[in-house]
């Protein structure tokens, strides 16, 4: 391979996994929509649930720190925990 094919490559491999990792958020829940699967934080922040994560385990009100990542422009939410 020519040196600009491995460039390309290496650039495409960045820019594909950048939104892959995985980033955090702190608050409180402020709604919970059981039917569409998401919750809503105080701040405003509304996070789609994974399969294993059911809403109706979840309670308004109730302070948690959701892990997340960015697909199709929607926050994804991979594990809920209670915050401290």
């Amino acid at each position: 391979m020519n040196k600009s094919a491995i460039a390309a490559a290496m650039v495409l491999a960045v820019v594909s996994s950048t939104g892959a990792f995985a980033k955090a958020a702190t608050g409180t829940i402020a709604s919970i929509d059981k039917k569409g699967d998401s919750i809503t934080l105080s701040d405003g922040k509304t996070f789609t649930l994974p399969e294993g994560i059911e809403a109706e385990t979840l309670k308004v009100g109730e302070k948690v720190m959701v892990t997340y990542s960015t697909k199709a422009g929607k926050l994804a939410a991979s594990s809920i925990q209670p915050a401290k």
